[in-house]
């Protein structure tokens, strides 16, 4: 049998609302966004509640654009917003605009001021704002409050007629200046805004507030449930005035369902701002390369990132409907997406950080095709054919010169197997002149191939690495992204700027090499690639510069909050005493590994002084090691212009005479 999910407060309200007598003909939703930004992953809780309570009822949603402010609004806000609900897969019923109501809007408040339930205002904004008082305190009446409705009329029709300047007049609504409730302390309800409207030009030069606008446009297409997130509970109070207010002055013929206003917790994500004010901050100051950056919590930059639909309703069904508001785990949002993409990506490689793997026992003219499976996930999954031969690229992560202890990829003597490949065993490295590496030598199993059968092929080795050919690869853009924000919580803080938290590392540009196999992705081609994450394959990628964003990682990455320092816990090296750890071991490693080892010495010794050096030039002879990564420290130390001192030039020349040939070859190139 299966389970029943419980129905959510709204839907219980819905449920109620029809049980009383209301017809379910009568049901009609709409989501009225501002067309001043992007859609966010907050606003598609809204479109989930609000489309999903549609189709449970077979009812209407009107997509209503609440352009009520014209020095904000933008036709290509308008395209973006419906261009995103489409992807989403909903279908509104009616395409509306708030200012398809601005003449009946106008009609109505002008009834309110002959009824003596508005009146025009001549103080400034900040006066207004004064007189309001406090929430513990009355407000004060304004000397215009009883203003004969004529005279108000006047005033209304001047500001109307573009006759007077923004913020000279404004339309109040009289209710109470004592009232519990701010908003009902006579609520301005019209401004002057002296800018041409996007869709009617210079028709008007007065624009209603969104709390006159709102319940009416609800009121005249007849929306049967006002639904809008909590923070629009205290203006439930004003909505219902202006209805009943409208409904006792009687010209409201035709309109029989009063609409309803209820709230419901909005969606704050962790590592995430909202305001759509400071998304527009963080385009505008070129944090972010636009609305759609992936980095960005939109719907359209996560649609670039890689999210699908059924991942973001998915997140949206777990959250749930609440009436109190809280912080989602980002990491919520991240699982729903890399369990939707684990069903349906397609398998790919792809090296990130390239290094050469020679494979020296392979016939060098030889090649021969592999067979990768495209997506074990799918009920049918497929194979396709890979190019091998004696050279291939890997990650340079796989392979350590001299590996810690627990790590199981490839080091020189043990094996691993290449995917859908053979086992492999690293024998030795090449080094360019600087001793940087340049290649990994490794040896074949030829009876090991995946899936052969062999007794070989079912040897047990410690972990399967990632290739791709070298002769037939593509190289492509590779973006890495992470979290846009350093804190959970970026703007809750008013004293510190929300920017002071921005991530410098969020967006990593990598040049891969991946299998010839993606030179047919197109834009929002979605691939796993292989031990490293989901990928989407961006908008402006083509066959000529294959772009990759990332995702999301396979696994969940959970960020760790720094921890005290404890009494059982050794403090960080600091770069001296981590030579000193390379110098008890140096003389022990293989050439390959002191090769590698000297990268990092040379690599920390751009951290220390001379001084640091000086207690180590009375090392004994014996301690060749010690002496060794001085040696190599002195001669970074020189390359940065450090002048010798005679302790240690007495050092350096002491070395010239010592046994070991390698001790002297690190003297001469201080010399």
């Amino acid at each position: 049998m299966l389970e029943t999910k419980p129905q959510n407060f709204i839907e219980q309200i819905v449920e109620t609302d029809l049980s009383s007598g209301l017809p379910s003909s009568a049901l009609r939703f709409r989501f009225p966004p501002e067309p001043n930004g992007f859609l966010h992953i907050g606003h598609t809780k809204a479109l989930g509640i609000n489309f999903g309570l549609a189709e449970k009822h077979r009812a209407p949603v009107n997509l209503r654009f609440d352009d009520t402010n014209p020095s904000k609004e933008d036709q290509r806000f308008v395209d973006a917003i419906k261009k995103d609900i489409k992807w989403m897969g909903y279908t509104w019923s009616k395409e509306t605009y708030s200012s398809n109501c601005f003449e009946q809007l106008y009609l109505w408040a002008l009834e309110l001021i002959k009824k003596e339930h508005a009146y025009v205002d001549s103080q400034n904004s900040s006066t207004i704002a004064t007189q309001k008082g406090t929430p513990t305190s009355p407000g004060t009446n304004s000397p215009h409050r009883n203003r004969p409705a004529e005279e108000s009329l006047a005033l209304f029709e001047s500001m109307k007629n573009g006759e007077s300047k923004e913020g000279e007049l404004v339309l109040r609504a009289k209710i109470d200046m004592s009232h519990p409730n701010m908003l009902m302390r006579d609520p301005i309800i019209y401004r002057v805004i002296d800018k041409p409207h996007q869709r009617s030009k210079n028709k008007w030069r007065i624009y209603p507030m969104y709390d006159w606008a709102h319940g009416q446009c609800d009121y005249i297409e007849q929306i049967s449930h006002s639904l809008c997130s909590l923070e629009f509970r205290p203006h439930r109070d004003l909505y219902d005035w202006f209805l009943s207010t409208i409904k006792a002055q009687g010209d409201v013929s035709g309109l029989r369902i009063a609409p309803k206003q209820r709230e419901f917790a909005r969606l704050n994500l962790s590592y995430t701002i909202m305001s759509k004010r400071k998304l527009f901050s963080l385009v505008e100051q070129n944090h972010v390369s636009g609305w759609d950056d992936p980095r960005m919590p939109t719907i359209s930059g996560l649609r670039r990132r890689g999210y699908t639909p059924n991942s973001i309703k998915n997140f949206i069904s777990k959250v749930g409907v609440a009436k109190r508001d809280n912080v989602i785990d980002v990491s919520l949002l991240e699982f729903c997406v890399r369990e939707d993409l684990n069903k349906s990506s397609t398998r790919a490689m792809a090296v990130l950080n390239p290094i050469l793997l020679k494979i020296v026992n392979y016939p060098q003219n030889k090649e021969e095709e592999l067979f990768f499976v495209d997506n074990p996930e799918s009920k049918e999954p497929n194979t396709r054919p890979l190019t091998f031969n004696s050279e291939l690229y890997i990650e340079k992560e796989d392979f350590s010169a001299d590996p810690p202890l627990g790590f199981k990829r490839l080091s020189i003597g043990s094996e691993v197997r290449l995917k859908s490949g053979y086992i492999v065993k690293a024998t030795h490295v090449e080094l360019d002149s600087s001793g940087n590496l340049i290649a990994i030598c490794c040896e074949y199993d030829p009876k090991s191939l995946s899936g052969s059968g062999s007794v070989e092929s079912q040897r047990k080795v410690n972990t399967t690495i990632h290739w791709v050919c070298k002769k037939t690869a593509l190289s492509a853009e590779v973006r890495e992204y992470e979290r846009l924000f350093t804190s959970p919580s970026p703007d809750s803080n008013p004293d510190i700027p929300f920017e002071s938290y921005i991530n410098k590392r969020s967006l990593q540009i990598r040049k891969a090499f991946v299998e010839p196999f993606l030179q047919k992705a197109k834009p929002s081609d979605k691939f796993q690639f292989q031990r490293l994450g989901y990928f989407n394959t961006d908008d402006d990628s083509n066959a000529g510069q294959l772009i990759f964003n990332k995702t999301v990682s396979l696994r969940d990455q959970k960020i760790k909050k720094p921890r005290p320092q404890t009494a059982n816990e050794p403090p960080e090296l600091k770069p001296i005493d981590a030579i000193k750890k390379f110098g008890k071991k140096y003389a022990k490693l293989s050439s390959d590994k002191q090769s590698i080892a000297k990268q990092e010495v040379l690599s920390l010794s751009q951290k220390i002084t001379l001084n640091d050096l000086t207690p180590l030039f009375s090392t004994s002879v014996k301690k060749r090691g010690t002496r060794a990564v001085v040696l190599i420290s002195l001669s970074a130390l020189k390359s940065r212009g450090v002048l010798l001192s005679d302790e240690a030039k007495g050092f350096v020349a002491k070395a010239l005479d010592d046994q070991e040939q390698w001790i002297k070859d690190l003297s001469n190139n201080i010399m």
